[in-house]
């Protein structure tokens, strides 16, 4: 079986996966939480992008919307969901079945609880294969055995047969890796895939997941607070502040000119070699995220700006600033870039 499964008509160029004014609610005792307000993006093949922000932002609820596996209370909309051209928003449960795990996969973000304690890795794997392909139980079998060697996992024969308690953090997150690959999916969505883990094992995690993605041509879509795991491995960027997305543009203007007040500050707060001095303080943003209960008829970000004024009190619009740099900032007009 080849390491790539999966055929498409779309051109090489376009976008594997469009995502155009998405929003998601979910009704609640003391009103509407709206957890992700109107966002875009779109990803290529072979193309990194990294959704980045803190805790509560709306980065997992997003990537649960584009897998269809919100909770069953939320309410999902959007101006435009679609992969290879088809439109997610309208298709019916059983074809999005046939289609999530098969061309379009996802690493869950605790590897302690993604998998079930009750089968085996062997069973876990194979379900996969023998649900979207059809195929037997010993072509499943030699599938599994060889991604698991794929993704550096020895005795690949013996490791079948354990379960899940027997295996180590980042065994855990290797087995899930290969889950995803099972049936040579197109889009893979990893959702902090290094929670949890060991520096060292963060660091083979993250060098596994480009090295398969360079190799087998995927698009790869990163959900992560971590801006140094951004700095090593995006191609583009997405910071996302309260349910928006507050400016995106590609690795090098996200880091090398950032204009949002909120990316300087998660900026701020991250080492840089050979510049932050030992024992010195590392920047902070002061200030709580608000409340995603209502509508928000102001700057998401204006209780924690410095830079705040009166135009803030109003809802702000992504402004672009090039062909790939945009920014929800009443500042972007005239804000002087800031090297970080």
């Amino acid at each position: 079986m080849s390491e790539s499964m999966a055929t498409t008509g779309t051109a090489i160029n376009a976008p594997l996966l469009v995502v155009k004014d998405l929003h998601v609610d979910l009704p609640l005792e003391h009103g509407m939480l709206h957890a992700v307000r109107g966002i875009s993006f779109d990803v290529k093949r072979g193309e990194t992008l990294c959704i980045v922000g803190e805790s509560g932002c709306g980065k997992s609820m997003t990537s649960l919307a584009v897998m269809g596996l919100l909770p069953r209370k939320a309410q999902r909309s959007a101006a435009q969901l679609t992969f290879d051209g088809q439109n997610l928003e309208r298709m019916s449960d059983r074809r999005m079945a046939a289609l999530r795990g098969n061309r379009m996969a996802m690493i869950f973000q605790e590897p302690m609880t993604s998998l079930n304690p009750a089968y085996s890795v062997g069973d876990q794997l194979m379900e996969a294969l023998l649900c979207h392909r059809r195929a037997g139980r010993r072509e499943a079998r030699e599938r599994a055995m060889h991604l698991l060697e794929r993704v550096g996992i020895t005795a690949s024969e013996r490791r079948l047969a354990q379960y899940p308690h027997q295996l180590s953090g980042g065994l855990r997150q290797r087995v899930m890796i290969a889950m995803t690959l099972m049936c040579g999916p197109e889009l893979i969505i990893a959702d902090e895939p290094t929670t949890a883990l060991d520096v060292t094992t963060q660091a083979q995690i993250l060098h596994l997941l480009l090295e398969l993605k360079r190799e087998m041509g995927l698009a790869l879509v990163l959900i992560t607070h971590d801006l140094g795991v951004v700095a090593r491995v995006a191609d583009r960027v997405a910071v996302m502040y309260a349910g928006e997305i507050v400016e995106t543009g590609t690795a090098q203007e996200i880091f090398g000119a950032p204009r949002h007040p909120y990316t300087k500050g998660l900026l701020s707060c991250i080492p840089v070699p050979g510049r932050t001095q030992p024992g010195k303080h590392l920047g902070s943003i002061p200030g709580i995220v608000p409340s995603l209960i209502g509508p928000l008829l102001e700057c998401g970000f204006r209780e924690r700006c410095s830079q705040a004024h009166d135009p803030c009190r109003r809802t702000v619009p992504l402004h672009p600033l090039g062909p790939e740099h945009a920014v929800r900032c009443v500042l972007a007009h005239d804000g002087a870039a800031v090297p970080a």
